[in-house]
């Protein structure tokens, strides 16, 4: 697991915050049903941002709240392009000097009191639906866990540190370890070679278009979870769509991707 002591990211601030059991005859058969079903799936790679935890939405509050403080409006539209990735040239403070025809005289001030807020809202956040459960239904299964993040590493292990869900992971892949970041495919990747695992036989999570594009340059099957952020944003790139992890468990949709994987290769034989 990579990235423990990632360097500096903009939110410093934020360290001051902070088997199967035995069954009759008729369940044995039944699970080893489903684990032949899955056998072509062996690991899962997870997003963050936005999949496992709902920092987007918080980002995107404390922007709005502060444009607000002066009179102004944050474009949705513009704001929405840099969903999913940090490889991107706006700057929404730049952006509110525009909207107001002057310069900020108090710009870090700005900056670190927007940040705070960020922060406090992020921590009142939970886990998003159904994570830990296809986590451990992951566990359960014998698959490997990946995570591929465009954050920091810092930002990605303190959170799952924090939220005791670090444990699950084999393998951790942030924006630390690449040069360019999602839609690149490079830290799938990274994830995949470090879980020595095929794309083919992988899964990947993703909640924004950046992300899906990503994994879909890599190679692998891809799961849109959008949240409110992104629902309505083009996420058509995806194999399948779930409005939330709950509403499937792991074992059903590793069914349904071997089910289209099958009338894939049957449509269009290699």
């Amino acid at each position: 697991m990579s990235g423990y002591n990632g360097g500096d990211y903009l939110e410093a601030d934020f360290h001051n915050h902070l088997n199967i059991s035995q069954g009759n005859a008729k369940a044995g058969c039944l699970q080893t049903n489903i684990q032949d079903d899955i056998k072509m799936i062996r690991a899962l790679i997870f997003d963050f941002d936005g999949l496992i935890l709902e920092t987007e939405e918080p980002v995107f509050q404390s922007w709005h709240e502060l444009y607000e403080s002066f009179g102004c409006h944050l474009p949705f539209d513009r704001w929405s392009k840099q969903i999913g990735t940090m490889d991107s040239q706006y700057d929404p403070l730049a952006e509110l000097e525009k909207q107001l025809g002057r310069a900020l005289q108090n710009r870090e001030e700005l900056a670190k009191k927007r940040l705070r807020r960020e922060l406090d809202l992020i921590y009142t956040t939970p886990v998003q639906p159904g994570v830990k459960e296809y986590l451990e239904a992951a566990k359960r299964l014998g698959l490997k866990i990946g995570l591929a993040s465009s954050s920091s590493c810092q930002w990605v292990t303190d959170h799952l540190s924090r939220l005791g869900l670090i444990g699950y992971f084999d393998c951790i892949k942030a924006a630390d370890d690449v040069e360019r970041v999602k839609p690149d495919p490079r830290l799938y990747f990274l994830v995949l070679g470090e879980l020595q695992t095929k794309a083919d036989e992988t899964l990947a999570f993703e909640d924004s278009p950046p992300g899906i594009l990503a994994a879909k340059r890599a190679g692998l099957f891809c799961v849109a979870v959008p949240n409110a952020m992104t629902k309505n944003l083009p996420l058509n790139q995806a194999d399948i769509l779930l409005n939330s992890l709950a509403e499937m468990p792991l074992e059903a949709l590793l069914q349904k991707v071997e089910a289209h994987k099958t009338a894939q290769n049957y449509r269009n034989p290699p």
